[in-house]
């Protein structure tokens, strides 16, 4: 019995086989022909065959390569391409020899449909000649086609609208009349984007279609049975009619079944919605609503729809964070203009548990083109949960609690056009409740965040901000001018008039390169005792200053106070003051960072009472080795006038230096200073080993690097040379030039009320001196005799002489040299640095 059925099949196909190829060209000669009476338009096909398999158990006539033509004068663009495309009709037409085809297959292909800003199409490729006759044998009467892998581009450049759609896999069922035609498709699309006007909508979505409508050629209306399409697991419902006898008109109604967040969040536009794309939601989410009216270029037709939700939860599938409990109700419509300007979005009655603490709130967005927005919020938040939720890329990570009661409504465009206080209205407060903060641009954390800010249109007002950056903490109160401006756009100033204060300030800390700087934007040469010093050209603020202690690197002040302006990027102060290396420290003056790699700093600085040895030690030996702080006592006052240099960093450009400084040292002692050893020729080596000096005062100039030194007189403890000068000058370098004049005699008077005693010089000690020259580099000098000065000393006292010979001559009596009595008080040390 198998073999019987076998050997008849096998003979049927045989025959089957043999009849297709019999009649092949005649069949392929009567479809040419009658499909050139329905198609106007050129159709380039690279091969053309018959088969009895592609299509078994149909008759396939298969075209390979097809091109479609568009149907627009003298237009060389493609309305269709395809690898594949098959017409198939019955083995019994073969037998017959009546074939009527009733499918349609197109695989592998591309669609562009185009209407043109005129109105013309390029679709019209379908003969309406109703006097064209049937070839004899030959008919078409398409029953089904099926789509598979086809990509169809649809762009209406009357209404700006863009389509662009692949079908996976469809087929439509026809069924045709006289006057309607009836369709039922089924399928598997991806939206790739959707265009209308300027919005993108349903970009890169998988959706099912299950549609079935019917388009009545004479009243040129397509009515939509209740038709399914589903989108992200959510299910639409459309019916209704579209009109084409003029301006397409629409009269639609949606319903969402089974919708969710993702589903909702489809329908609008794709820079709304581009950054909530993640967020999933559960529960009871509804949605509906009606398009009606014509959509033409110049009329857009009526949208009005309702959405909501009751008992939601919304989340992020990458975070365990949830807003749960949600309730509101929200509607949308394009308004009384049917456009973009008359569209308002609103949110009503929202509320919700985050972290079990509800929260409340209501949106209102309308005029989409020139945008109005107004929204109120209530709630205990909580920082770290909410930061979770939004994943936002500028907080990375927080936690804490925010009390928040506001409300702000404004127009968007006035508000950037014009960013003062009359174009928004904010109100209500926020209150932080130990708030911790990790910022990507700022890695120093922000920790204990604590205070109140009450909102005022533009501005804000700080009561009782405190907190900790690092190891830094502040107290702030005051105003924060134009605050939403400066956080909400781009290029606005930040003026802060507030008293401020603080008991620990580590500027070592604050400014370290690796700890304001996120990574990837740090030098490659940078180090981690990089320091990195900006000032930003749009923060301004007025402080009146009290803190208790600051420390950068080795300085330590205490009790800073002071007033403190910036403006432009110029940091100015009347003055401050501050305790400080034994001593007291006051300054006014400004910096000037306009220039990032170029900051200025200006000052007329007082120093008091200063230790000399903590000074140099502060101020690591000013980065010199010659004299260092285990070589000096004695208490420093000083005026200095300045004006310096620093790179962005903070190296100081020492080629630019300009300083002038007048200083005073009391109960100096010089010790155990090589360059004094060295003259224990002239001097006993134990004196010189500490050399003690009453008060030294003198002026100097620093300039190109260079510290200029005038002639000083230092009166000393040395028994030898009690009264030492000393001029020259010491470059950064360390190259040293100084010259010495030490008296060869010397007499002094004690007295029990001094340390050194009232001395009297010696009348003929001033023409008894030795001069010396010290020259060289720190670890490498010499002292010498200075014979350029014994010389000029040498024609000095012989013009003298000269003189007092000629007033003896004439009869005049010499000059009597006074007693010169010189207290001597208490005093620091003198620097040769």
């Amino acid at each position: 019995m198998l073999f019987y059925v076998v050997l008849g099949v096998v003979v049927v196909l045989g025959i089957a086989a043999g009849l297709v190829h019999t009649y092949q060209d005649k069949i392929i000669g009567l479809f040419v022909t009658e499909a050139n009476k329905y198609i106007n338009t050129k159709v380039e096909v690279e091969k053309i065959s018959l088969s009895l398999f592609d299509k078994f158990p149909d008759v396939a006539v298969t075209l390979d390569k097809v091109n479609v033509l568009e149907g627009l004068p003298e237009s060389k663009e493609s309305l269709a391409r395809a690898e594949k495309l098959y017409f198939t009709f019955s083995l019994l037409d073969v037998v017959t020899g009546k074939y009527n085809v009733k499918q349609l297959f197109l695989e592998n292909g591309q669609v562009y449909v185009k209407v043109l800003p005129d109105g013309k199409v390029n679709y019209e490729i379908i003969s309406t000649d109703s006097t064209t006759a049937e070839s004899e044998g030959f008919s078409f009467d398409l029953e089904r086609i099926s789509l598979e892998q086809v990509s169809v581009l649809y762009i209406d450049q009357q209404l700006k609208h863009t389509y662009e759609v692949d079908a996976h896999q469809f087929t439509a069922s026809l069924g045709v009349s006289s006057k309607i035609i009836e369709v039922e498709a089924d399928g598997k699309a991806t939206v790739q984007t959707i265009h209308v006007g300027t919005g993108e909508y349903f970009k890169g979505k998988a959706v099912d279609v299950s549609t079935a409508l019917a388009i009545n050629r004479e009243t040129q209306t397509i009515q939509f049975q209740p038709s399914l399409v589903q989108v992200e697991g959510a299910a639409y419902e459309v019916g209704g009619v579209i009109g084409y006898t003029g301006p397409t008109y629409l009269d639609l109604s949606l319903s969402g079944k089974n919708t969710n967040v993702q589903s909702l969040l489809s329908l609008l536009p794709q820079h709304i919605t581009e950054q909530y794309k993640q967020y999933r939601s559960e529960g009871d989410i509804y949605f509906n609503g009606i398009i009606k009216g014509n959509a033409s270029e110049n009329e857009n037709p009526q949208m009005v729809f309702n959405f909501g939700c009751r008992d939601a939860t919304f989340y992020h599938p990458d975070v365990k964070q949830r807003v749960e409990k949600i309730n509101l109700t929200g509607s949308f419509t394009n308004g009384s203009g049917h456009n973009a300007s008359t569209s308002t979005l609103e949110l009503k009655g929202l509320t919700g548990v985050l972290q079990e603490r509800p929260f409340s709130g209501n949106l209102k967005y309308s005029n989409f083109n020139n945008p109005r927005i107004s929204f109120d919020v209530r709630g205990m938040l909580d920082v770290g949960y909410v930061l979770g939720l939004t994943k936002l890329e500028e907080v990375p990570g927080g936690m804490g609690l925010a009390d928040v009661h506001i409300a702000f409504s404004g127009n968007l465009n006035e508000f950037e056009a014009r960013p003062g206080n009359n174009t928004i209205n904010t109100s209500g407060d926020i209150t932080l409740h130990n708030v911790s903060l990790t910022l990507k641009e700022l890695p120093l954390p922000l920790t204990n965040l604590n205070g109140n800010f009450m909102f005022k249109k533009n501005d804000v007002a700080v009561s009782n901000f405190k907190g900790k950056a690092g190891e830094s903490d502040f107290l702030i109160n005051g105003m924060f001018r134009n605050v939403l401006s400066w956080l909400l756009l781009d290029k606005q100033r930040l003026l802060v008039e507030a008293d401020f204060d603080s008991n620990y300030i580590n500027f070592d800390q604050l400014l370290k390169e690796e700890l304001n700087t996120p990574e990837e934007s740090r030098e490659a040469s940078s180090t981690a005792s990089t320091y990195k010093f900006a000032v930003s050209p749009y923060v301004a603020f007025d402080l009146s200053a009290t803190v208790k202690r600051i420390k950068f690197r080795r300085f330590l002040g205490k009790d800073v106070k002071g007033q403190v302006k910036l403006r432009k990027q110029v940091v100015s102060s009347p003055n401050v003051s501050f305790s400080a290396v034994g001593g007291n420290f006051a300054v006014k003056g400004n910096l000037d960072a306009r220039v990032r790699d170029h900051i200025k700093v200006s000052t007329t600085a007082k120093l008091s009472d200063m230790s000399v040895d903590s000074l140099f030690y502060v101020f690591e030996n000013f980065n010199q080795d010659f004299i260092q702080d285990r070589h000096l006592r004695g208490r420093l006052t000083a005026n200095i006038v300045s004006d310096i240099y620093f790179d962005s960093q903070l190296n100081p450009k020492t080629d630019l230096l300009q300083a002038e400084i007048e200083a005073t040292v009391r109960n100096g002692q010089l010790i155990s200073f090589e360059p004094m050893n060295k003259m224990s020729t002239f001097v006993k080596r134990s004196e010189l080993a500490n050399m003690h000096f009453a008060e030294l005062h003198n002026s100097f100039w620093i300039q190109q690097r260079t510290i200029y030194i005038p002639e000083m007189d230092i009166r000393s403890n040395l028994t030898a040379a009690p009264v030492v000068s000393v001029s020259g000058t010491h470059t950064f370098d360390q190259d040293m030039d100084y010259k010495i004049k030490l008296p060869l005699f010397y007499k002094r008077r004690p007295d029990k009320d001094s340390r050194y005693g009232v001395v009297a010089e010696d009348p003929d000690a001033g023409n008894s001196n030795l001069f010396l020259t010290l020259r060289g580099k720190e670890n490498s000098f010499k002292i010498a005799y200075d014979n350029a000065r014994v010389r000029q000393k040498i024609k000095t006292d012989l013009r003298e002489e000269g003189r007092e010979l000629r007033d003896l001559l004439q009869g005049k009596k010499p000059k009597q040299k006074k007693e010169k009595n010189v207290e001597l008080q208490e005093g620091e040390y003198f620097d040769f640095d």
